[in-house]
């Protein structure tokens, strides 16, 4: 192709990009939030940051969007900041409902405040007609490798020997077969030295299920001190883990993760009890860590796993989200599948069907395929929910916005 030739058909691929700009901005029409609505599902997970509660928020163009997270004290302040305004800021609102009040958002708090993102962003896809990965500029990846925690099936594989899970597990597709440290019931003793020991027999056993070339994770659940984690890491070492999650205690991260990494070879994944970016930034930035943990919506939404993720991409760390809830991992494949650096997600249904999300994850042989389903591909059985919470009012109970010169949000 001759040079004028080539220029001649980028002129008018833009021209015919650009065309469509008029009717992307006419499927934008101005809305406003009417209503904000909690329920628990069939089987409510009551733990705080893990809760599997629906949000939805109701539009008066009929729209309404799904979220999943918090509880209805921490749903409803941020709610209140939503009644009467456009979904389709969806930044501008993350910011607002994130500084309108005194103190920043706790953990708790922004769990709630990224119930509410992955809703709007559900709304943003149902408007556009397309699924939120390609408002976010399309998946990298065909699909989204996943491993699998403690079997397949656990009813089935509950009984058998920790090498045959293991094989189970890889057989059926999965990525990585994850296991945890010494697993021990609740409420008994742990003798740390006595479960070291118990730690690296068991890895022998996976390493021996999952083969030569095959993966596995372990999460040592923050059980051991710094120098214990050390023992544990270097024990382990030859037997080649896809990582070790959680060595030190969350409380004293930003100290003893820049030590541990210093005095061990294994990779190294934290983050699922954190907050937003400013949990980890240096962490990641510093190489402490080798795969992010973080997830939604606990981390604010998708607004701001985007922001991590891109944290992440310049630093090449890998993404390796925490499991939540079903319609948060629906939302993980629309915004980590548009990731391009290392992505390991966990799943743990084995693709069975949850009473209250007839239409929720593509799940086929172990891994979670991208849809073209518009918004977060996610469809409600309201029948199946129970309502818990309702906000109609826009929400200025000691509520104070500031403003730069050019109406951006700025703390008070």
């Amino acid at each position: 192709m001759h040079r004028r030739t080539f220029l001649k058909s980028l002129a008018a691929a833009s021209t015919a990009s650009l065309a469509h700009l008029p009717l992307l901005q006419a499927a934008l029409p101005k809305m406003k939030i009417t209503r904000v609505r909690a329920y628990t599902a069939p089987a409510p997970n009551p733990l705080f940051n893990q809760s599997n509660i629906v949000v939805t928020i109701e539009t008066d163009a009929g729209i309404t969007g799904i979220g999943e997270g918090g509880f209805p004290d921490t749903l409803k302040q941020c709610a209140g900041r939503l009644i009467g305004q456009d979904p389709q800021f969806i930044e501008r609102l993350w910011q607002d409902m994130s500084r309108s009040f005194f103190y920043p958002p706790g953990r708790e708090k922004q769990d709630a405040l990224g119930a509410l993102d992955l809703a709007l962003w559900d709304i943003r896809g149902k408007v556009l007609k397309i699924p939120v990965h390609e408002i976010l500029g399309g998946v990298t990846r065909n699909y989204c490798e996943c491993y699998n925690t403690g079997g397949v099936v656990p009813a089935i594989t509950a009984n058998m020997s920790l090498k045959d899970r293991a094989a189970a597990t890889i057989a059926a597709g999965y990525r990585a077969f994850r296991m945890g440290a010494a697993d021990t019931p609740a409420n008994t003793t742990f003798n740390t030295h006595q479960k070291l020991n118990q730690l690296y027999d068991e890895c022998v056993q996976v390493r021996d299920g999952v083969g030569k070339n095959g993966d596995f994770c372990i999460d040592f659940h923050q059980r051991f001190d710094l120098s214990d984690a050390v023992r544990g890491c270097n024990l382990i070492e030859g037997l080649a883990p896809y990582f070790v999650e959680d060595p030190v205690r969350a409380e004293a991260f930003n100290d003893d993760l820049p030590r541990l990494r210093t005095m061990v070879k294994v990779p190294i994944a934290a983050g699922e009890e954190w907050g937003g970016r400013w949990d980890f930034n240096k962490l990641v930035e510093n190489h402490d860590i080798d795969y992010m943990r973080a997830t939604l919506p606990n981390v604010g939404g998708i607004t701001e796993m985007m922001k991590i993720a891109a944290i992440c991409e310049t630093h090449f760390v890998g993404i390796v989200p925490h499991f939540t809830g079903p319609i948060a991992t629906a939302a993980l494949v629309n915004s980590l599948g548009t990731f391009s650096g290392p992505l390991l997600m966990e799943y743990s249904y084995a693709g069975r069907p949850l009473p209250h999300l007839p239409v929720c994850c593509d799940f086929k042989d172990g891994k979670l395929y991208p849809n073209d389903r518009p918004g977060l591909g996610v469809e409600l059985d309201m029948k199946q929910l129970t309502p818990i919470m309702e906000v109609t009012t826009f929400d200025t109970n000691r509520a104070q916005t500031y403003f730069r010169p050019d109406g951006s949000i700025t703390n008070w």
